[in-house]
């Protein structure tokens, strides 16, 4: 397996973005700024990885929110199924649509997977802690779910202090 770098590193402007999301809507970073952003990638609504982080941030949602803190959700999947994912899941995260994978690209976590000895291009699951002003303040690579979401909490508590 190619062993790939993020491109970016703590203490980087991030990258601003817009994707469409549920409802006809959009999200545009930019427009987040002023609070911390959550921005966490992820390879497919549904899976069972993908769908406890979910859960787990959605449990934290309101927790997140009283710090000012938006969670957003990205993955290469439609509209469609973001909010099929949502409905079934009963999600109260904002999710994201990077169908043509230009943001997971940008933000580095469209890359060579291996299973199975097959090698094909997925989402590296992901997680960047934005601060209010745009910076990346912490960067999770190759996130573990199992307390990723809790851990992402403290560490937003500790830039909202």
């Amino acid at each position: 397996m190619i062993k790939q770098e993020l491109p970016l590193q703590e203490g980087n402007a991030a990258p601003d973005f817009c994707l469409p999301t549920g409802g006809g809507g959009e999200v545009t970073l930019s427009d987040q700024l002023g609070s911390p952003v959550i921005v966490y990638f992820y390879p497919k609504d549904n899976t069972p990885g993908c769908t406890t982080e979910a859960l787990d941030f959605s449990a934290l949602a309101h927790e997140f929110s009283e710090l000012g803190a938006r969670i957003i959700g990205i993955s290469p999947d439609s509209v469609k199924k973001h909010d099929n994912f949502i409905a079934k899941h009963d999600l109260s995260i904002l999710l994201a649509a990077d169908v043509e994978k230009s943001v997971c690209e940008t933000y580095g976590v469209w890359v060579e997977k291996k299973m199975y000895g097959k090698t094909y291009m997925g989402v590296e699951r992901s997680t960047f802690l934005i601060d209010q002003n745009g910076k990346l303040a912490r960067i999770w690579p190759k996130v573990k779910v199992k307390g990723h979401a809790t851990e992402v909490l403290e560490a937003t508590r500790t830039i909202t202090k």
